[in-house]
């Protein structure tokens, strides 16, 4: 007899069983480990004067799209730069696939399959597609020769896998913002990325545009790849994520299931209050015609032959598909474009605007789409960046600048347009888009225009801050401006303007009037008539 008395079989029994429990269990156990692709722990990120993150956790699950929602100025992005190298977190740990991992640059993280697509593009405009693609990693033959035909192939391929109909010979500069953005995805794509961030992907997408991402998305998402989502359109947040991460003042507010949540759900977490109206009521009321345009014609644009009229204290909105020429026809009126006909009268009176130096001093303010590249100057603070359109009024005795008075408009612009920044003398770059966005605005109403031109408004800002700007452009329609906003935002333009103006292939298809109309129907008219020149 042993020392456990006989019992020896039983005990054999039990480690048996327990290792065969064991060795299934091990498998599953892995498989949830294995599920977590990325993982942020208590990052922390300070600036002078701003506590950007404060301890932020963040897990996303392979094969899944995971929003990032919250305010301008919530943290989404500095947490994804912290990730992507750009930023070096002050504390806490970052784990890709279980391996702890901290990038000193984008370089190392693009290397390691992290890849993303930032809201304001940053490419090469002067090169073509491929070029943009490859660069800084151009396939050469005995590191001499760069390989232009392997280059056109795989981009080639990488854009039939994504079904992208965009030539890679073609110059980036001669692209539609939304054909550029794609390109950009390709990029992170063809890095073989684990993960890809996409910071506002639809910010300048048309509906079928952004049916054509979404395409691409699921795609990647049923490759095994992780997506983070920035965005501030809800819709599309509930559609397409299955993970939603909810940030407010550089604090992890709640991660839930989409299929969990509702948009005032979203937004009482987002804005930490209830916000009931996502557009404010329409007190404007409209006048006489201010603004008439005829047979506006550009040399180098898709602009033929349009003409329209717009009245005091109305608000016009443009529609159509990308590439409709809805930005060119607000850069043709403000004067950036060559017109070859055509005239514009404010007034009652010719406003030639040659240039828009000249459409400036005439009553009108144009605020572009494309923020970074023609709107903000990066490397000058708030001040500078608000009063730079409005200097003559500065001037004292024709040689020096009002200081005194510089600063006090700033003062009111921050207080107007409710900008988070820590002072004035913040560089410009270093705000969120959305408020870079306020500062343009708020510069623009310095200038007290008559015509207020706006390119996609809302782009990229938060829904908080979305209903101040339609607050501001409702206000300024109560005092008799003219308001022309061109939006990819189907809701936005139903839910503030007075009428709709669609644009199709260079040319004016019609417009359409809101009040007391089925929004439905409104939508199916639109769309009919921004397929009319295609």
């Amino acid at each position: 007899m042993n020392k456990l008395g006989g019992s020896l079989p039983w005990a054999k029994v039990f480690i048996t069983f327990s290792l065969f429990t064991l060795t299934f269990s091990l498998p599953t156990m892995g498989a949830k480990m294995q599920d977590i692709l990325l993982e942020m722990k208590n990052i922390c990120k300070e600036f002078p004067s701003v506590k950007a993150l404060a301890g932020v956790s963040l897990k996303v699950r392979r094969g899944t799209v995971h929003a990032l929602m919250g305010e301008n100025g919530a943290g989404k992005s500095t947490l994804m730069k912290c990730l992507f190298g750009i930023y070096s977190a002050d504390s806490g740990q970052i784990f890709l696939e279980g391996k702890e991992v901290s990038f000193k640059n984008p370089a190392q993280a693009l290397e390691c399959g992290v890849a993303m697509v930032h809201q304001e593009l940053n490419q090469a405009l002067k090169r073509n597609v491929m070029d943009n693609i490859w660069l800084g990693r151009y396939p050469t033959a005995l590191g001499i020769y760069t390989l232009e035909r392997k280059m056109y192939d795989d981009t080639k391929r990488i854009f039939e896998e994504l079904d992208i109909k965009v030539d890679p010979r073609t110059v980036m500069s001669t692209m539609s913002v939304s054909d550029r953005q794609m390109v950009e995805i390709a990029k992170a794509v063809s890095y073989n990325s684990k993960i890809i961030v996409l910071d506002e992907p639809t910010s300048s997408l048309n509906e079928r545009e952004v049916e054509h991402l979404f395409r691409i998305i699921n795609k990647l998402r049923d490759n095994g790849c992780g997506i983070i989502y920035i965005s501030h359109k809800m819709e599309e947040i509930l559609r397409i994520s299955d993970d939603v991460t909810i940030m407010r003042d550089g604090q992890h507010i709640a991660t839930e299931p989409a299929k969990d949540l509702t948009i005032d759900r979203i937004i009482k977490l987002m804005v930490g209050r209830e916000l009931t109206e996502r557009f404010p009521p329409k007190t404007n009321q409209v006048g006489d015609v201010a603004l008439r345009v005829e047979g506006l014609t550009a040399r180098y644009a898709n602009v033929k032959d349009v003409s329209f009229d717009v009245r005091r204290g109305e608000v016009v909105g443009v529609a159509g598909l990308g590439g409709a020429g809805r930005t060119e026809l607000l850069e043709s009126i403000f004067g950036l474009l060559t017109r070859t006909g055509g005239s514009i009268t404010l007034n009652g009176k010719p406003a030639l605007n040659r240039n828009p130096r000249e459409a400036i001093a005439n009553g009108f303010a144009l605020l572009t789409e494309e923020r970074r590249a023609t709107g903000i100057f990066g490397i000058l603070d708030i001040t500078e960046n608000t009063v730079i359109s409005s200097l003559p009024r500065y001037r004292l005795a024709g040689l020096f600048l009002n200081d005194r008075k510089m600063h006090k408009d700033t003062d009111w612009s921050i207080k107007a347009m409710r900008i988070k920044t820590p002072s004035k003398y913040t560089k410009i770059r270093t705000l969120s888009g959305g408020n870079q966005q306020k500062v343009i605005l708020g510069r623009w109403l310095l200038t007290e225009p008559e015509v207020l031109l706006l390119d996609e408004p809302t782009r990229g800002i938060d829904v908080g801050a979305k209903y101040e700007i339609y607050q501001l452009i409702l206000e300024l329609a109560g005092k008799g401006k003219s308001v022309i906003m061109v939006s990819s935002e189907m809701p936005e333009l139903l839910g503030i303007c007075d009428r709709i103006l669609v644009m199709s292939g260079g040319r004016l298809a019609g417009e359409v009037e809101l009040d007391g109309k089925d929004s439905q129907g409104v939508q199916e008219e639109i769309m009919s008539l921004a397929a009319k020149y295609v």
